[in-house]
C-alpha cells in the first residue's frame, strides 16, 4: 500500500539521485525486505550499513554513528489501520528514506560528515543546531532540478503526502546558519524547506559547513 501511493509521488517529486538509487536496490514492493539483505546491498553502493536498534536512540548516539558508516535502523511497521501515516519513524521510512539515499556514494558521505561534526560538538545547544541541519536536509531537504522543485530529504521520499505538501511550503533559499536556528514542528507538515539551486550546490554547502564545523 505505501508503494502504491510512494510509486507516483517518487516519479513527480524525488531527485534524480533517489531515482537511480532506487532502481540499483529493485525492491520487492509486495514484502518488508529483511535488513540484513537491505545493508548487504546498500554496502556494496556506498559501503554503508544498517544497524538493528530496538528503539529511538539519542540524538548523538544515532548521529555519531554515522560518522563509521553505521545507520542505526529501527525495525517495527506502522498500524496497518493508517499505512500512510506514522506518529515516528518506523521501518518503512528507514529503508525507503534512508537506505535508498544511503546507497548513494553522494549522500553516504555527507552523513559520514555529519557524525564527524557531531563528534566535535560538546554543548547540547551545538548538538541541537547541528540536528537542526541534518532536519532541513537530509531529512526535508529540497532542491531545483530541470527548473523544478523535488526531494531529496527522506522525510519526504517516504511519504507521499509530504512530497505533494513540500510545493506548499515557504521555500528559502538554502543557507545552513539559518537553517540551524529554524525551530521545526515534528508533528505537522513543514511549513518552511530550504532549498537548494541544485545537487551540486547542495552536497558543496554541506561539505563545507560541516567540515568547519
Amino acid at each position: 500500500t505505501i508503494w502504491t501511493a510512494l510509486g507516483p509521488a517518487h516519479r513527480a517529486h524525488a531527485c534524480a539521485e533517489y531515482l537511480d538509487c532506487l532502481d540499483k536496490l529493485d525492491f520487492d514492493t509486495d514484502r518488508i525486505p529483511q535488513l540484513d539483505e537491505v545493508s548487504r546491498n546498500v554496502e556494496a553502493l556506498s559501503g554503508f550499513r544498517l544497524e538493528p536498534v530496538a528503539g529511538l536512540v539519542e540524538p548523538r548516539i544515532f548521529l555519531e554513528s554515522l560518522a563509521r558508516g553505521v545507520f542505526l535502523c529501527t525495525q517495527y511497521i506502522r498500524h496497518h489501520s493508517t499505512p500512510l501515516y506514522t506518529p515516528e519513524p518506523d521501518v518503512a521510512h528507514e529503508i525507503i528514506g534512508h537506505a535508498v539515499t544511503l546507497a548513494s556514494p553522494r549522500l553516504a558521505q555527507i552523513n559520514r560528515l555529519f557524525g564527524e561534526a557531531v563528534k566535535r560538538t560538546q554543548s547540547a545547544e551545538e548538538l541541537d543546531r547541528l540536528a537542526r541541519v541534518y532536519w532541513f536536509t537530509i531529512e526535508f531537504g529540497v532542491l531545483r532540478e530541470n527548473g523544478r522543485v523535488k526531494a531529496y530529504g527522506t522525510g519526504l521520499l517516504s511519504s507521499a503526502g509530504e512530497l505533494e505538501e513540500m510545493h506548499e511550503a515557504e521555500l528559502r533559499p538554502l543557507n545552513l546558519q539559518a537553517a540551524a536556528n529554524h525551530v521545526y514542528d515534528p508533528t505537522h507538515y513543514q511549513s518552511v524547506l530550504f532549498c537548494a539551486e541544485s545537487f551540486d550546490e547542495m552536497e558543496r554547502s554541506l561539505r563545507e559547513f560541516l567540515t568547519n564545523w
